[in-house]
């Protein structure tokens, strides 16, 4: 009988309508894991990105961290003792507090019994803390995790000279005045040459800069495109910010200072204006200038990672679930940046997706001239072929559904922390919008890269 009932119900107008519905339901993919635990973001936080050498120019890397779980905590009001592990992402590390998650905990008030690493890897460091966190979680060793990133390019550690260091070092075991003053009567001028960081690959001794203008070349990525697209990225960022759409961002009053409430790198400019500007790194004829290049940032970042049945007994209700991940890593002379264009297909091809299942995207923008160049790569048939071992192109992304709230190139570009930002604004795009899907690429140092596919928390 029931099955008449419902028979007769399909045939009409109105049972029509809904059984096309339910179907339509039926048929969205799960990417859920049989085996692992759901993962889900339950809040992300970052205290406002800066220009180095500004406000936070007087503090150390921990402090920042300090003040990013601090924000977290306050957002989210997690007990301390529920979470199990804090795993935080840096590149250039502060030689006195080398594990800086530790720090930051500590000072944040976590217990010492709480464990606490860094991770460092390049530009994706808290892709790797998020996909640590990940991990833990997904195979039971925790239920609550917070992983971060932070960097702090005001105040970089700075060396001597090899020759130098040796030079002190040997002084030390020194065991009489004739041996030091030996050592004293050795050293000459050049000794005092420090040894500065450079954004430069150790294997090709090539800077960033340099690689994004060869690449931009190799692409036919012309200079007016990559202001287009840097003036894009501004305006985009403080459209974003005027509308209050960047829920991450969290107070911070610097000790000593003013409380600062949004980041201070958001410029938009004109075509005009950025077409002055001379090239940065190849002279007299590159393409990169300082207006469609990511700037040196001072920045943290933190996400509440949980169990979804941990999240769901506490009470909370997650902005997303976090699915698929890839790292990727191929040629760092030729191919350094082009982590994202290698990173998507694998991760949608893992995910079981395509193109057009992704409602939002969310790329690492370290140069007008990489975003372009890897979209250029990904449109191409012949990179795919020759490079990629693939019958077809990739393709590439709806730009209605690329980087809306700015990038990289507006908002900053904390080296450890940028991975954080990327998960948390995809997921308050996605709800935003009403998406469902989102994927997060980047492209690191060392010629590699990461992708996430992130599927937006029911929100009813």
């Amino acid at each position: 009988m029931a099955s008449m009932l419902m028979h007769t119900f399909r045939n009409t107008p109105t049972g029509a309508i809904w059984a096309a519905k339910l179907m339509k339901s039926s048929s969205k993919k799960t990417l859920a894991k049989p085996g692992l635990k759901n993962v889900v973001l339950v809040e992300g936080v970052r205290i406002p990105f800066l220009l180095s050498g500004t406000t936070y120019a007087d503090l150390m890397p921990h402090d920042l961290a300090r003040a990013a779980l601090q924000g977290l905590l306050t957002r989210t009001n997690i007990p301390k003792p529920d979470v199990d592990y804090i795993v935080f992402g840096t590149v250039i590390q502060e030689v006195k507090t080398s594990n800086v998650a530790r720090e930051a905990a500590l000072g944040a008030g976590f217990s010492e019994k709480t464990p606490s690493h860094t991770v460092t890897m390049a530009c994706i460091s808290s892709n790797q803390a998020m996909t640590t966190g990940f991990g833990l979680i997904a195979s039971g060793q925790c239920d609550t995790v917070i992983a971060g990133g932070v960097e702090f390019m005001s105040d970089v550690p700075i060396r001597h000279s090899r020759k130098m260091r040796k030079t002190l070092l040997s002084l030390t075991r020194a065991k009489t005045m004739g041996q030091r003053l030996a050592l004293i009567g050795k050293i000459r001028p050049d000794y005092f040459a420090p040894e500065l960081p450079a954004v430069a690959e150790f294997s090709t001794s090539e800077s960033m800069g340099h690689s994004a203008d060869r690449l931009a070349a190799a692409f036919g990525v012309s200079r007016r495109e990559q202001d287009e697209f840097a003036l894009r990225s501004h305006s985009l960022a403080k459209k974003a910010e005027t509308e209050k759409l960047l829920k991450d961002v969290i107070p911070f009053k610097v000790p000593g200072r003013h409380t600062v409430t949004k980041d201070n790198g958001i410029r938009p400019s004109s075509m005009e204006q950025l077409s002055k500007l001379k090239p940065a790194f190849i002279k007299p004829h590159g393409t990169i200038t300082a207006a469609n290049a990511s700037f040196l940032t001072d920045g943290a970042s933190a996400v509440l990672l949980m169990s979804e049945d941990k999240a769901l007994a506490m009470g909370y209700k997650p902005l997303a679930y976090l699915r698929d991940f890839v790292y990727v890593s191929q040629d760092p002379k030729d191919q350094l940046l082009l982590g994202p264009t290698y990173a998507t297909p694998k991760v949608l091809e893992k995910a079981g997706l395509s193109l057009d299942d992704i409602d939002v995207f969310e790329f690492h923008e370290a140069f007008a001239a990489q975003i372009l160049s890897n979209l250029k790569a990904m449109d191409s048939e012949w990179f795919a072929k020759t490079y990629m071992n693939r019958n077809s192109r990739v393709g590439v992304p709806k730009m209605d559904k690329f980087n809306c709230w700015g990038g990289s190139l507006s908002l900053g570009h904390p080296f450890g922390a940028t991975g954080c930002r990327l998960v948390t604004t995809a997921a308050h795009r996605l709800i935003a919008g009403g998406g469902q899907y989102a994927l997060i690429a980047a492209c690191a140092a060392g010629g590699q890269g990461h992708g996430m596919i992130v599927e937006t928390y029911p929100q009813k």
